[in-house]
Formats: C-alpha cells, sequence, structure tokens
C-alpha cells in the first residue's frame, strides 16, 4: 500500500460526500479561500489529509459566525488548531475560544499554529479527555462546536446543553457517516456499529427535543445546528444507552 493509500483509508470518510461528488468540487474549490497564514495551514492541511473541516464548511462557519458574533466558544476536539483559529477571528476584542484536544502531536501543533497566527491570548488549550474535562467548566457559552469522537457526541451532549447559554448554537461537525447513518445496524462493519447506533440516538434526541431547534445541513460530512431555547437538564440520557 502506497503513503497515498494509506492516507485515503485512515480519512476514508473525506472521500464520501453526502452529496453529488460534482457539487462537494464545486463547493471546495469554487469557493473564495482563506486569506494569509490561516489559508496556508488549511492548504496545507488538505494537502496531507490532516483531518480539519472541509472547506465547505470553513465558508460556512466563516459566514455564520461572522453574523452571530459570539463572544465566548467552546470547542471539543482541537486537532491542529485550524477551526479554533478560525473561530477566534470572530470573538471580537474581548472574547475568548476554549479548546479541547487529548492527542499530543495535535496538541503541539495547534500550539505552533496559535503562536504562528498570535492567537496564544485568544485560545486555551486545554489538554486532556472531554469526559474529564467538560464536567469542570462553568460559565456560559455563546457557541459550541464539537467535532471529536462521534461515539462521543451522546455523551458529551449533557455538558454542552449544561455550557450553552439559552439563545446559544451547538454545531456538531460530521454527523451523517458519509451518508451510512441511514443504513440498517446489519449493513454496517462491526467496528462502526457502536458509533452507528449512538449517533442515531443523538440525533433522534435532538431532532425531535421540544427545548431544542435542529437542522441539518449537507456540508462536509453533515453539519448539525442546534439552538438551545430553554434550560433543560439531559444528564437523564446517560442512564438510557
Amino acid at each position: 500500500m502506497t503513503k497515498e493509500d494509506k492516507k485515503t483509508a485512515r480519512n476514508e470518510m473525506m472521500d464520501r460526500p453526502v452529496v453529488k461528488k460534482e457539487i462537494v468540487e464545486f463547493l471546495r474549490k469554487e469557493q473564495k479561500p482563506l486569506p494569509g497564514k490561516l489559508g496556508e495551514i488549511e492548504q496545507e492541511a488538505n494537502e496531507n489529509r490532516v483531518p480539519i473541516i472541509p472547506h465547505e464548511t470553513v465558508v460556512f462557519l466563516n459566514l455564520l459566525l461572522g453574523q452571530l458574533k459570539p463572544n465566548q466558544i467552546l470547542e471539543i476536539g482541537a486537532a491542529i488548531g485550524f477551526s479554533s483559529s478560525l473561530m477566534a477571528q470572530h470573538v471580537g476584542e474581548t472574547g475568548h475560544v476554549t479548546t479541547i484536544d487529548r492527542f499530543d502531536v495535535m496538541i503541539e501543533k495547534a500550539k505552533e499554529n496559535y503562536e504562528l497566527l498570535g492567537l496564544t491570548d485568544k485560545v486555551t488549550l486545554l489538554e486532556g479527555q472531554a469526559a474529564d474535562i467538560l464536567p469542570t467548566l462553568n460559565g456560559s457559552y455563546d457557541f459550541i462546536f464539537m467535532d471529536s469522537a462521534k461515539s462521543k457526541y451522546y455523551d458529551f451532549f449533557p455538558e454542552c446543553m449544561r455550557l450553552l447559554k439559552v439563545g446559544g448554537m451547538l454545531v456538531v461537525d460530521d454527523v451523517l457517516q458519509g451518508g451510512t447513518i441511514l443504513l440498517p445496524k446489519e449493513e454496517i462493519p462491526k467496528r462502526s456499529r457502536v458509533i452507528h447506533r449512538k449517533l442515531n440516538a443523538f440525533l433522534e434526541v435532538v431532532m425531535k427535543h421540544p427545548s431544542l431547534e435542529s437542522s441539518i445541513v449537507p456540508l462536509g460530512d453533515g453539519l448539525l445546528m442546534i439552538v438551545k431555547k430553554e434550560e433543560v437538564d439531559f444528564s437523564y440520557l446517560l442512564q438510557q444507552i
């Protein structure tokens, strides 16, 4: 297996678009690139198949955050620090981004990128397991971006709702699993069945709960947007799965 084949196998969902391939190509190649050093980081990551948000999601989030103008942002899953750096462009002089990651290699690269972009005062990277860190956080976040292990979305959701202010937005990346989310479990490889089951349980909750407004946008591998309309304790969910 060649180096390129190994990269493809490692991130196979990057090659399973949930809309027509030619539309994905158009959205990724024809929309305006990011300027400056952040654009260079995105280009390098894409060339090396580092798993960052795809360009169509980049453009969408850039537009969305420009309108929302959040002050406090929480991210679960920093990776190389690209998406947190993108979001940090929109928090204003008094705003801040807090992000979490547990992988040493990603953490070191993220720190390098924050330094390169002059964002060390704008972004705080918390190192460790999100399951351990989230319960220790307090405050009210305007915007939360979750892009971590897909099997953990259901588990992390109650803490996200606790930390999100009323009227705030939670955005969750990669919820459609290359379109396989719709398949019966018997057609899912055994190694992926936990993800499949928990993602479906997660979607069942957020798409129907009366205290939430939600929408799935077919960008990348599915971008789920949730607005919290009122305070609700979702901790009971952890007893049901």
